[in-house]
């Protein structure tokens, strides 16, 4: 078997409700789709979420720096999949996004030549994951209402993005748990918005609410931030943007700056870097959570896919294709009361039209 033809093409999708975090809003989200076809019929697709505050990345780049790879891809065997994805990673350096969609789409071919869905060909540790379900910067009436649906429409872990202002954060953590009650898991996102000082004032102000967890207190920029808060801090402290690369990892570990990190397929370049991430995560006792961009459903089922193979993945938050309008790929995923299930079929478990 041999790939025979790549190709990609843009999706601009607006979302039904734009939202805002601390450095940016957000109201429509371009992904990338990539397909693979082979020598003997088999063809593989997968999908790129470039963003140029994360990844460094635009969606002319990610089509671009997939072009340029499909010379290296054509004839290869597609079923070398760490071959492959290493001889890609050399032609798109610090094109994380870019490469993450080619990997998606070879893992996706490999799953269905062995007719196994994904997530076993990869562990198949569990079949279902509980994901949380991320709700913007808005006013703390709007942010209660907001939360009061969701849990209504059966989920059963939020997470409240904030980081513009502690003490209106503080109010409208407070406020959240007294609107949905003590069984709901609540976790918060300062997206780097804080101070060291404010990082911890919240997470003094907000003990009685019972946060499960607060990501990204502090800028990425300047790591030994994250360090002096989680020194300090009584709740586990997660690293998301300040971790984009296996060095990053393992940097993170080594000075035990956190308690957990943030594993992007977009951020670390894919499934087989997610792995390489993860392992040194636990072998550093440092929890995972598996979490996303604005993805479309069919990268969703990719994230998905490696959070389900891995046992020390502790959460999910894959929600990202959750208010996507016109999402070629929806469907790719299952969703049930808060929890998200693979769809069964080989591979990724979704064929593009």
């Amino acid at each position: 078997m041999k790939i025979t033809k790549v190709e990609a093409w843009p999706v601009e999708m607006r979302l039904r409700e734009p939202y805002t975090i601390a450095y940016e809003t957000v109201e429509a989200a371009t992904n990338v789709f990539v397909r693979i076809e082979t020598s003997r019929g088999v063809t593989g697709y997968g999908c790129s979420a470039p963003d140029a505050n994360v990844t460094g990345e635009t969606c002319e780049s990610v089509l671009s720096g997939i072009a340029q790879s499909a010379d290296r891809l054509r004839g290869a065997d597609p079923l070398r999949v760490a071959r492959l994805v290493e001889r890609i990673k050399s032609v798109l350096k610090g094109q994380p996004a870019a490469i993450a969609a080619l990997d998606m789409a070879v893992h996706d071919i490999l799953g269905k030549v062995t007719g196994l869905p994904l997530w076993r060909l990869l562990g198949g540790f569990r079949r279902g994951f509980k994901t949380s379900v991320t709700i913007g910067i808005m006013s703390v009436e709007q942010t209660t209402e907001h939360a009061a649906r969701r849990v209504a429409e059966g989920f059963r872990a939020l997470k409240i993005k904030g980081g513009l202002d502690v003490d209106e954060d503080i109010d409208r953590i407070r406020r959240v748990r007294e609107k949905v009650g003590d069984n709901i898991e609540l976790r918060f996102d300062a997206n780097q918005g804080y101070s060291v000082r404010e990082s911890l004032k919240f997470i003094v102000a907000t003990r009685q609410t019972r946060l499960e967890l607060f990501e990204q207190p502090t800028t990425s920029a300047d790591a030994e931030l994250l360090g002096r808060v989680t020194k300090k801090a009584h709740l586990p402290i997660m690293a998301d943007e300040s971790l984009t690369s296996l060095r990053d990892a393992f940097r993170l570990a080594k000075r035990d700056l956190v308690d957990m990190v943030n594993v992007k397929l977009m951020k670390v370049g894919g499934i087989c870097e997610a792995e390489l991430v993860n392992a040194v995560a636990r072998s550093a006792g440092l929890e995972v959570m598996v979490g996303c961009m604005d993805e479309a459903a069919l990268a969703i089922a990719a994230g998905l896919s490696f959070a389900l193979a891995r046992p020390n993945v502790a959460y999910c938050d894959l929600d990202g294709h959750l208010d996507l309008e016109g999402d070629p790929s929806a469907g790719a995923v299952i969703l049930r009361k808060g929890m998200l299930y693979p769809t069964g079929k080989p591979g990724l478990g979704f064929d593009l039209d």
